[in-house]
Order: C-alpha cells, then structure tokens, then sequence
C-alpha cells in the first residue's frame, strides 16, 4: 500500500498544533517559582536590616532599615504584601512591634509601651490579626510572659488570658502554638503547647526539666520544630503535631536558634554561632541530615510562603536606583 499523502489542510492543523506545543514548552521554561524561601535579619557594622533570599543565600535583597538598628525577627503576611517585625527604643528597654509593606514603605510602629517587650509577630492565615509575645517585669521584679493579639493595624490590643508564656503562632486549624511561662525561671521550665485562640483547651506536648520553646508548625501542619536544652545544649528539634517521635535535628557545641521551615517543608533552617561569635543561617533536612551553611551574618529567620509580585517588583526597582 502507497504511502498515504497529507492534505494541505492537514498540514496546516500539524503546523498549528506544532508551534502551540513549542509556545507552550517555552512559556513553562521561562515560568519562575517563589523566588524567595527565607527573610531574615542581617547586622553589617552598626547597621540592622531585613532582608529576603532563596533556599540557597544566592539571591537577596534588602527590604528595609530597623529602627536604631536593633530588633528584627520578621514576618511576612499570607497576601505577601506586608511584613512585621520588632524594634528597640529607649536604649532597648522598649521594644515595640511594627508593620511596613514588603517593598519598604509604609511602616508603622503599631505597640509603644514603655518598658515592654513586645516581640514575636505572627500573622493569621488571612492576614487580618497578630499574634505576638510580651515580656516586662512587675513591680515585684518577677518577669512575666504573656500572650497578645491585635489587628494588623495595631487595634483592639487584647491579651489571650489564661495564657502565659511566648512565641506564639496561628496553626492551619486556626489554634494557637507556644511555649509556656518558664525561660526565666529556676523551678518550672517551658514546654511546647497547643490551645485555642481564646486560651482554652491547653494541650501540652513536651515534658522535662529543661526548657523546649520557640515552636515552628511546618507548612502542612503535621510536624512541629522547635528549640530544647534537654541535651546539655540549646539545640534544634522537631516532633509530630501530637508530640510524638521527637527528633533532634542539630549536634552542636554552640547554641542553636531560630528554627524555620523550608516552603515545602522538607527543610528547617536555623541560626548557628561560628568562631567569631556571629550568628550564620544553616539548612538542615527534616530526618537531620546534610546540614549546610546558606548566609554568613545573618539570624532571625522566618519562612516566606508568598510574595505579591507588584510589591515584589516595586522593591526591585528601589533597589536598583
């Protein structure tokens, strides 16, 4: 049988089709993913700043100043158009929490307590509320650690009562992760816990002597990682949601801090002392394996899941002029 011959038409549909697919592959290739995994705090001489970066520390850029150069821990909204973070005053006897849009402007200094330390901003899944921690000392000289909320314009400032200790979060099901009262105390230690908004329910998942603080959800809300000291040294651990299978992730002689989920997941980077007493940005894998350095200087590490790319934009062409 002869070869059957295409019609002009036929050939025409091929050629259509053909140059639809290499459009197509083309468009894909040229697609980007987050471009940003990480934002932190980065201290060059006197000046403190945050900034944003890939998983690898190749690609960063500066967001913004902190007042007086002290204070960071940043954190960015679910809309990726804002970011809140903590700065000091009064020769850092106050510490106040701050918003400001992520290409830099629009900052606003949303606590201002004397003699307060507000610290730890964490935004709800819809971007409306934060949660943050508040330590100060009483006229009796006892620290005290409280749990706040507010919206993320500053008002309705309300303490969560009943609840007493720090670094909270907003976990997928809308219930709160911290740490309990105990970091400056000699008879009681923190522990991770789980209650819900209103401070009810306290579900506590860690239990020793030594204290287990600054809990971390990851992404998909199963796994929790976390800092301890229970072996000797400030360390960086994580566990399941349910306090199950604890896992020590670090092996270190210096202590580790600021734990923070990749993305994805797979990933928790955290804070480590070099020799020179400077805290570096390290990643590990979830099992502990394959720790490796990804920014030198820099601490206080917070996962990005979004970025608005017209706010991304505008903080690229600020930088640039």
């Amino acid at each position: 049988m002869p070869p059957k011959k295409f019609s002009g038409i036929k050939c025409l549909l091929l050629f259509i089709c053909f140059i639809g697919l290499t459009t197509g592959c083309q468009t894909n290739k040229g697609a980007t993913s987050q471009p940003f995994s990480i934002i932190y705090g980065f201290k060059e001489g006197d000046n403190k700043s945050i900034y944003l970066s890939d998983e690898q520390g190749k690609r960063r850029i500066k967001v913004i100043d902190v007042p007086n150069n002290t204070g960071g821990y940043p954190a960015v909204s679910p809309t990726g158009k804002q970011i809140a973070f903590y700065g000091k005053y009064d020769q850092r006897k106050t510490w106040s929490i701050h918003i400001a849009d992520i290409d830099g402007t629009n900052m606003h200094r949303l606590t201002n307590l004397k003699n307060v330390w507000d610290y730890g901003p964490a935004f709800s899944s819809d971007g409306r509320t934060i949660l943050f921690g508040r330590e100060y000392t009483d006229k009796n000289g006892d620290r005290q650690e409280e749990i706040w909320q507010m919206n993320a314009d500053g008002t309705e400032q309300r303490q969560i009562k009943g609840l007493e200790g720090g670094a909270p979060e907003f976990m997928p099901d809308a219930r709160l992760l911290f740490h309990s009262k105990g970091r400056f105390s000699k008879t009681v230690a923190a522990q991770i816990s789980i209650a819900n908004i209103d401070g009810s329910n306290v579900i506590q998942l860690t239990n020793d002597d030594t204290d287990n603080f600054n809990p971390k959800i990851s992404p998909d809300g199963t796994q929790i990682a976390y800092l301890s000291n229970r072996d000797g040294n400030q360390e960086v651990y994580v566990m399941n949601v349910d306090g199950s299978n604890q896992i020590r992730l670090t092996k270190n002689r210096i202590r580790d801090g600021d734990p923070a989920w990749s993305p994805d997941g797979s990933k928790v980077f955290f804070t480590s002392q070099n020799v020179f007493g400077i805290y570096d940005i390290y990643k590990v894998n979830k099992d502990g394996s394959s720790t490796e350095r990804v920014l030198i200087n820099a601490s206080q590490t917070a996962t990005v899941y979004h970025i608005d790319k017209n706010y991304l934009g505008r903080l690229e062409n600020a930088r640039q002029q």
